[in-house]
């Protein structure tokens, strides 16, 4: 047997491998299993007793989602949300001790004199899980804003019980970010009452606020624990400049002095320099932009060797699933999973070591992926 390829002809050796390549190739994607449909621009997803989901609806709902994919009621006592542009019922992560306490925190865009910003909420899920039990606000971001943009708003709980909120500079005040009396394109930390963490970089620094970690960001909406501890989160670059960064204590991550993107519609912004003394590089930096969305480190080893270690991150603008190879600490490879599968906002590992996606839409689906 032979095949006629361009004039010539390729043997049985040459088939099997070209055959043989293409099935690995095959094998490299994951399986989509729908777990559930109908949910309307879903932002982040958590796991609860029962294998069941809890998941967030920007318009400021909170669902319960059975294992049989059933769409529950909303969940009672969610507090009002500013649901419009980006803005809304978003992030949502459960206590480390949450079978205990039942305990979850989630953020939202808050009304308030000036407009909005971005808030952080500590509740209980009650034990039937029809509503939230004693919701306080525990932080506000400082000032509230007139605008529908750039909230950032991920939620990460650290080994120790303190908790990294990220916060968009809400896109009219960029050159905030570059500021400590606010808390525009910041990290903030926070202990679980939602008071500066102890041994945050600018307690005690006169005309700064104590919350914040780290500066100079524009609006992340991605943010995990790397498997070494260290918090890794992307944000959003302008017409391109999306990046990856690690956070250090009081370190500025150059918003909007330097950046690898541009001005809507061309033309540089500020200076048009993409570094500068004093000013951190990303570790990794996507030109075009893909607005990514969702991060999550799979330390599981349910799709093999190859897979273990790996970042996986939502794009929003292309419609596919990022992984991310590392090595030494770098981007090594990129590999785009799941092309079309839609606007992929949340990205998690769940308690049975397998990844589930949420796709923004006003039909938005909750996915498994099988290895």
């Amino acid at each position: 047997m032979s095949l006629a390829v361009g004039g010539g002809s390729i043997g049985r050796g040459v088939v099997a491998c070209v055959l043989l390549f293409t099935l690995a190739g095959l094998a490299a994607q994951p399986r989509v299993q729908p777990v559930a449909t109908g949910l309307a621009n879903p932002w982040a997803v958590a796991f609860i007793e029962g294998g069941r989901f809890l998941v967030t609806e920007r318009a400021g709902r909170m669902r319960i989602v059975e294992p049989d994919g059933r769409v529950g009621a909303p969940i009672g006592s969610v507090p009002p949300v500013v649901a419009g542009g980006q803005g809304g019922l978003l992030d949502l992560v459960l206590d480390s001790d949450f079978e205990r306490n039942r305990q979850l925190f989630f953020c939202f865009s808050e009304p308030g004199p000036g407009g909005n910003s971005t808030a952080l909420a500590r509740a209980r899920l009650a034990p039937d899980r029809s509503r939230l039990d004693d919701v306080q606000v525990i932080f506000s971001q400082k000032p509230k804003v007139a605008s529908s943009l750039h909230f950032g708003c991920r939620i990460v709980e650290t080994p120790d019980g303190l908790l990294f909120l990220t916060l968009g500079e809400r896109f009219v005040r960029k050159q905030d970010a570059q500021r400590l009396d606010n808390h525009l394109g910041k990290i903030v930390r926070l202990t679980k009452d939602g008071q500066a963490a102890p041994g945050n970089p600018f307690a005690g620094r006169h005309g700064a606020l104590p919350e914040i970690w780290s500066l100079g960001h524009r609006n992340s909406q991605g943010a995990t624990l790397g498997p070494d501890g260290r918090l890794w989160m992307h944000e959003h670059g302008p017409q391109g400049g999306d990046e990856i960064n690690l956070p250090q204590p009081g370190r500025n991550y150059g918003w909007p002095i330097i950046t690898y993107g541009e001005n809507y519609g061309g033309g540089p912004i500020g200076d048009g320099i993409t570094a500068r003394a004093g000013l951190e590089q990303p570790l990794h930096y996507w030109v075009p932009s893909i607005a990514p969305s969702g991060m999550a480190f799979l330390t599981s080893d349910r799709y093999g060797p190859d897979w273990k270690g790996s970042l996986f991150i939502g794009s929003l603008k292309f419609g596919y699933l990022d992984r991310v190879e590392l090595a030494d600490g770098k981007v090594a490879r990129e590999h785009k999973l799941l092309e079309g599968i839609g606007r992929v906002r949340d990205v998690r590992q769940g308690p049975d070591g397998l990844l589930y996606l949420l796709t923004d839409s006003a039909d938005g689906r909750l996915l498994r992926l099988l290895p």
